[in-house]
């Protein structure tokens, strides 16, 4: 055996198993440097919305808000408008500095009102030093000026210096994107604004970010004008000489905006996020080459609404910092994401340090986790699944360096209410030819009830609801309105022998009609609003809330309208059209507000509708009956059926519909509220912020609707 030849090998063995292990640790270090995602992002387009928040993610999929979704920086102190949008955080050259930009602007005073950028700067991301750069007052010739959006930074290591790039808009030119370099202290910029992309389109260019791959620049941007959304433009030079790939990259027909890219830690992949802001959503979306991407939107949770916002890489030591600045004990408890739990109503006590967990029917407490978040700073005992049948459970909390508390926790089986997210106006119809239930509800959550679709729900007991997906949606289906989807009602009627389904809706204060032949839909819009003025001697109110309405006695069909008064028309028999000659105001009385609700029991033809405004917390229904389908309504003494329930948190119960379960005296009556718990502190937003819940409704032996007690509870699952 040749002793030099086996001397080496084993060294060449030992440095292998060295270098193998040297290389492991020093993976690893790079992975626990950067092992979780800050979210800088605003939340909408009220005042107190625009402004900065933070969130945090372990794996860059799931992310939870610091500070209870509150500002992280005032924007009063910050800006010179009071409101800032738009946040792009970057971790500096150094590795020791942060950077953040935003747009200095509040939207209520117009999308063209701003002309300013805050700059910020910080050693630790808790305090930030901040500057505002006023483009229009700190360069000349820049009196037609229109507004400055969505400001981001990168390092030029050319220069060793910070870019900073925006989009502007000069008079009637469309909007680019331009740049300027930072001074040293990130105060400031310096020299004049260059144009940093020319569109070959001409067309409008906003929300640039630049993220650099394998030797290139990649400028993701929105395009707006001759078509909407994100492409990118491409270039070896960081200032200069893009090039458009000339092709849409976000993975949905809605209206997108606020493109950001970051790589994952540890990882090849990149994820595309972007702000589908019509309809209230972000979109994740992932690639490996910054060209081909996947929706990955059922893989991402988060337990807020981001705006436009940008994701950074942190440390271990960053996130504990963050975290025991901003992450409570009160977050860890309120923030349980097992997927039975109803999210939105969440109770939290901080003074009595107690919270009560609603959960989906069916949910075994004798064995609940609630799946509080597993931050590898936080501690919270016990852990896994426990006994919530007997009461409430006591839990241990320890974030960071903050002190132990302790939290008593709660969980019940609340069926109401019966959709997840916020819904409004539920309308409630069962199918003969599908043997289901399906509720057609206003898409709500939307500031000022800006809600542009329509979606439905199916169930085969009121409890159990599946989402059929959008049914109508303005900006596609509809040439006559593009704006206030509101307050649907169908019918189901047999024609020639085959079931339609007739759908009218509220859009831009106006009244239209669609058909399917199923339920579900697709709804095909008739091409025109069916109620578009107001009726004659009517000076006041709006033109919506229809109701639908089959005479059992005679098959004639009716339609209900109106907000300030009660009209009602026959409809003809393509049930797409009135006769114009019957329109009647019927209005009972002066409670009536709107939500006109008509069936018909016992030879008696009921009416329902909602007094006081949906904004306010004693928003309730009444109800009156005639002997005819188009009045005169009899309005009997104690009318009020449906109001708020203060002891519950329930309040603004209103807008209905009715059900009866085929073949049975059994009824129920479907309803919005306000969320609960947080309505009832909202303001106006509690008017845009509501749910739909079913409860059981009942009468005596004259045929007089009994109140109804509003439950958290709801109803057991029906059999038919």
């Amino acid at each position: 055996m040749n002793k030099n030849k086996t001397k080496a090998s084993m060294i060449l063995v030992l440095f292998a198993v060295f270098t193998l292990n040297f290389g492991v640790h020093a993976q690893g270090k790079k992975q626990a440097r950067n092992s979780a995602y800050l979210f800088a992002y605003f939340t909408g387009n009220d005042k107190a919305e625009e402004s900065i928040r933070f969130a945090i993610s372990e794996d860059g999929y799931h992310y939870k808000a610091l500070n209870h979704n509150r500002p992280v920086i005032s924007s009063e102190k910050i800006s010179s408008t009071g409101g800032v949008r738009d946040p792009h955080i970057l971790r500096g050259a150094d590795g020791k500095h942060f950077y953040m930009v935003a747009t200095d602007m509040v939207s209520a005073k117009g999308w063209d009102s701003n002309r300013a950028m805050v700059l910020l700067k910080s050693n630790d991301l808790i305090t930030w030093k901040s500057s505002i750069v006023n483009i229009q007052k700190k360069y000349p010739n820049q009196e037609n000026l229109k507004r400055v959006w969505a400001p981001q930074t990168i390092y030029d290591p050319a220069v060793k210096k910070y870019m900073v790039y925006w989009s502007m808009k000069h008079g009637n030119d469309p909007d680019k994107i331009y740049y300027a370099y930072a001074n040293a202290d990130f105060s400031d910029l310096e020299g004049t604004p260059k144009q940093l992309f020319f569109s070959p389109t001409n067309g409008s260019c906003i929300d640039g970010d630049i993220i650099y791959d394998k030797g290139k620049y990649n400028l993701f941007f929105k395009t707006e004008g001759n078509g909407n959304g994100i492409k990118k433009a491409v270039s070896s030079s960081l200032t200069k000489e893009y090039v458009l790939e000339d092709r849409y990259l976000q993975q949905t027909t809605d209206a997108v905006e606020g493109a950001g890219v970051f790589k994952l830690n540890g990882s090849e992949d990149y994820i595309l996020m972007y702000d589908v802001y019509m309809k209230g959503r972000y979109q994740f979306t992932k690639s490996k080459d910054l060209n081909t991407f996947k929706i990955i939107d059922e893989e991402v949770t988060m337990d807020f609404h981001p705006r436009h916002g940008t994701v950074m890489s942190i440390s271990k030591e960053e996130e504990n910092r963050l975290l025991s600045k901003w992450y409570s004990a009160s977050s860890v408890v309120q923030g349980a994401g097992n997927p039975s739990i109803k999210q939105n109503n969440i109770v939290l006590d901080t003074v009595a340090r107690t919270v009560y967990l609603p959960v989906n029917d069916g949910t075994d407490l004798k064995a609940f986790d609630p799946g509080f978040s597993k931050f590898s700073g936080v501690s919270i005992k016990p852990e896994g699944k426990v006994d919530f049948s007997k009461g409430p459970v006591r839990y241990t909390l320890k974030i960071g360096n903050q002190a132990m508390q302790t939290y008593a926790i709660s969980a019940a089986i609340n069926r109401n209410p019966v959709l997840n997210g916020f819904y409004a106006d539920p309308e409630i119809l069962y199918s003969n030819k599908t043997s289901k239930f399906y509720l057609y509800p206003t898409s709500d959550g939307f500031t000022g009830w800006s809600g542009t679709y329509f979606k439905t729900f199916s169930s085969t007991d009121l409890v159990n609801w599946k989402d059929e997906g959008v049914i109508v949606d303005l900006n596609k289906d509809v040439s006559w309105a593009k704006k206030n989807a509101w307050a649907p009602t169908a019918i189901e009627k047999k024609v020639n022998g085959v079931y339609k389904y007739f759908y009218y809706f509220t859009a831009a204060q106006k009244i239209g009609v669609a058909v399917s032949d199923h339920p579900a839909g697709p709804f095909k819009d008739s091409g025109k609003p069916l109620i578009a003025k107001r009726s004659a001697g009517i000076k006041g109110g709006q033109e919506i809330d229809p109701d639908v309405f089959t005479d059992p006695k005679t098959g004639k069909s009716y339609l209900y309208w109106g907000n300030g008064y009660m009209a009602v028309a026959t409809l003809n028999e393509d049930m797409v059209s009135i006769d114009t000659t019957s329109v009647k105001i019927i209005t009972p009385d002066n409670s009536f507000r709107e939500g006109t609700e008509v069936f018909y029991r016992n030879g008696k033809y009921y009416f329902l509708w909602s007094e006081e405004d949906t904004r306010s917390p004693d928003y309730a229904v009444r109800y009156g009956f005639s002997d005819s389908p188009t009045g005169k309504i009899t309005v009997p003494a104690n009318n009020l059926i449906l109001s708020k329930r203060p002891d519950q948190g329930i309040y603004g119960t209103g807008h209905n519909s009715v059900i009866q379960i085929p073949g049975k005296d059994e009824w129920y009556i479907v309803y919005h509220r306000f969320n609960r718990p947080k309505g009832i502190t909202m303001g106006d937003a509690a008017g845009y912020n509501r749910e739909v819940c079913i409860d059981q409704m009942e009468f005596d032996e004259n045929g007089n609707i009994k109140k109804v007690i509003p439950t958290l509870e709801g109803i057991n699952p029906i059999h038919k």
